[in-house]
């Protein structure tokens, strides 16, 4: 099982705003920015703040900026779906692929993706049926 994930981004501040922002209708937020260029989204967990998704600007690591990555995050519900995809282009993401029903991958697999100002492919994605 996935804990956590980090990838570097090329303006951490543009990309800190975005996710913010798309990650919100998802249930995740910001739970620790411990330094400035490190951001850990995710929710609270039964010891606290648990992030499972981190960003780094190249300020704050020697690695190469990341990508293209493809990050896939869970959904509670098809409205979350459509809510993240909306949310993303709001705050600045390129359409990847509208919200809908992805049944190459199995009958419910409802799934929205847009690309993050480095051009990862975010996803988020509903198992459930309607």
């Amino acid at each position: 099982m996935l804990d956590h994930l980090g990838i570097t981004v090329t303006d951490y501040a543009r990309s800190k705003a975005f996710y913010t922002a798309a990650l919100e209708p998802l249930g995740y937020r910001l739970v620790m920015e411990p330094i400035e260029g490190a951001a850990g989204f995710g929710f609270d967990g039964p010891f606290g703040p648990k992030p499972a998704l981190w960003l780094y600007g190249t300020e704050q690591t020697t690695r190469p900026v990341s990508g293209p990555a493809h990050i896939a995050l869970e959904a509670r519900d098809r409205p979350a779906v459509d809510a993240f995809h909306a949310a993303a282009l709001a705050a600045g993401g390129t359409d990847n692929g509208k919200p809908g029903l992805r049944e190459i991958y199995h009958p419910t697999y409802y799934a929205a993706f847009v690309l993050d100002p480095d051009g990862n492919n975010l996803e988020a994605v509903c198992h459930r049926p309607a």
